[in-house]
């Protein structure tokens, strides 16, 4: 294992699909050298130790951090920071794979940009055969060669917080204590709390990771966590923007993102039950009104008809209006069996 590499990557080594050794394969076939891969195995039926210690024997760039118990995937994270000896950090779940020459194209940005705190790069996802670009590619796409500080381009704060379209810098990671929470929707605040902590932050326009499931809500779960968690998440990254002075330039973003967020959770067949979905909703409702930027302009469209929807609290008309969309998921499901 080398003392210090570049790049560190954590991965959660659970294994719904069968996908993992394709991951740990396009990270480690990869021509650029100088990094590391932590495999984080618990003691789920689902994480394949033979497997991952396979590739450990054969290739001493892997090391392997085993838990007791079955843990949530913010503790599996966590453990895979404290272990990481890179200089900046990668987390990764079974069902993504690094893409090409991806760690060459990092390495060199991070160097062409004189190493920043953060490194957001782009995302594909895969399903059904289909591919399509992240929620951030127009935004990266928009930025120039320069760093940023946070600030500067609150826009940013508008973009899903997911912990696996960028790289964090071990040294801001640990000199802010940074940690994912126990419970679901972990990545909200610590990607939150990365992006105000950091001096500089550079884009990177490769769509360097896919993820190949239809979610975004990693497969070991959490034994405790519910939905419900997504509201104290955003609680928390709004005390955040307020301890820092920065709620009047980036809350009109975060607002957005928080109330997507919410309206996705609430569309997601399967996800909320039949009586969590009312509960869920007027909670929502509640963070519309007391998060609510001053002068705020909701999106245009049926997107900005929910939004008014949700502000105005009545759950009823949000069944209502998502009526035509379930009809059209049903239709599509049943041409997708007869096709089978």
């Amino acid at each position: 294992m080398l003392a210090s590499p570049l790049i560190s990557v954590i991965v959660a080594a659970h294994d719904l699909q069968g996908q993992l050794g394709v991951c740990l394969k396009s990270i480690l076939d990869q021509s650029f050298q100088d990094v590391e891969v932590v495999a984080v195995l618990d003691q789920s039926a689902y994480c394949p130790a033979d497997l991952v210690d396979d590739y450990a024997r054969r290739d001493g760039r892997l090391s392997v951090v085993r838990l007791t118990g079955v843990a949530g995937i913010g503790r599996i994270r966590n453990a895979g920071a404290e272990r990481a000896a890179g200089d900046y950090l990668l987390f990764l779940d079974s069902d993504h794979i690094v893409r090409g020459e991806t760690l060459q194209a990092m390495a060199d940005r991070l160097r062409a940009a004189g190493e920043p705190d953060v490194l957001l790069f782009g995302h594909t996802r895969l399903h059904r055969r289909r591919s399509w670009p992240g929620a951030a590619a127009g935004l990266l796409a928009q930025q120039g060669s320069e760093s940023f500080a946070p600030l500067d381009r609150p826009e940013f704060f508008g973009a899903p917080a997911y912990s696996w379209d960028r790289l964090v810098r071990r040294e801001l990671w640990t000199g802010q204590q940074l940690a994912f929470p126990d419970g679901l929707h972990e990545e909200v605040t610590v990607v939150h709390r990365a992006m105000l902590a950091a001096d500089r932050i550079a884009v990177l326009k490769w769509n360097c990771v896919q993820i190949r499931r239809r979610h975004t809500q990693h497969p070991a779960g959490s034994p405790d966590g519910t939905h419900f968690d997504v509201f104290g998440r955003y609680e928390e990254s709004f005390g955040l923007l307020g301890e820092r002075g920065a709620l009047d330039v980036v809350a009109p973003a975060l607002f957005t993102r928080m109330i997507r967020h919410y309206l996705f959770l609430l569309n997601l067949e399967g996800c909320l039950s039949r009586s969590e979905r009312p509960r869920f909703f007027e909670r929502a409702s509640e963070h519309y009104r007391r998060y609510l930027p001053d002068g705020y302009d909701h999106p245009e469209g049926r997107e900005g008809v929910k939004f008014q929807i949700m502000a105005s609290g009545r759950y009823s008309a949000l069944e209502a209006a998502s009526l035509p969309q379930r009809a059209r998921g049903l239709v599509s499901r049943g041409a997708a069996l007869r096709g089978r």
